[in-house]
């Protein structure tokens, strides 16, 4: 059996009771980076084998997972920070559970792009979540290109030493919309922008650490749209 396990995003207070669990029954941990899940089994006490499970062997990784589940191990998966698959190696071994008829579970937990999206005020009823942006301007600003369109809030990682240019890229493709950018979440010094992507640029601290969200309003609908929403037949 495979079980997804959610871990906190900062605030160590944050891991579930089902998550400790799922843990504490484990017999391997297969983790992103095996030295910031020790310090979270340190600090919950738990002693377990652990291996490594990251976006550089997700393939042969999830083949040797699944090789543990077939001889009756309980293998629980973690990621460096939140849940699974979001944007973090989880899909691969979901997807070769699935083909194996190997069964998985999931201890639901902290995740980053969900509390963004809350704390942002920005409409969450519908929104899309397209994980890290391209590396390059170019590339970037066709990535944004794509979602400037929609009408739902859109929501992005990005890395401190690409902000400045994302934000300035974001800006071009989508114009003065609502914005919000979150770091740090549920940490001490959590941070949370809330302003127009014009002035976001203007706002951010002088240092840069720890990955970034970035939540932009969907592209508000045309008079002619909201008429035919609201026309009653």
């Amino acid at each position: 059996m495979i079980t997804l396990v959610s871990t906190p995003i900062g605030n160590l207070g944050d891991i579930t009771l089902r998550a400790i669990e799922a843990l504490k029954s484990a017999d391997v941990i297969a983790c992103e980076d095996t030295r910031k899940t020790a310090v979270l089994l340190r600090h919950l006490d738990i002693k377990k084998p652990m291996v490594a499970f990251h976006e550089h062997n997700e393939l042969a990784s999830a083949a040797g997972l699944i090789n543990l589940c077939e001889q009756g191990k309980h293998v629980a998966v973690v990621s460096d920070a939140g849940t699974p698959g979001i944007a973090d190696p989880g899909y691969t071994v979901v997807r070769k559970a699935m083909e194996c008829g190997i069964a998985i579970t999931m201890a639901p937990g902290p995740s980053a792009v969900i509390m963004a999206l809350v704390l942002s005020g920005l409409p969450s009823h519908s929104f899309l979540f397209r994980g890290f942006t391209p590396r390059k301007s170019g590339q970037r600003q066709r990535f944004f290109g794509e979602d400037a369109e929609q009408p739902h809030t859109v929501i992005y990682y990005e890395s401190p030493h690409r902000l400045k240019a994302a934000v300035q890229d974001a800006f071009l493709a989508f114009g003065d919309r609502d914005a919000a950018l979150a770091n740090d979440l549920t940490k001490h010094f959590e941070l949370m922008i809330r302003c127009p992507l014009g002035e976001l640029e203007s706002r951010l601290p002088t240092t840069l650490k720890g990955e970034f969200v970035l939540v932009i309003a969907g592209r508000a609908p045309a008079k002619e749209d909201r008429r035919e929403r609201y026309s009653v037949d």
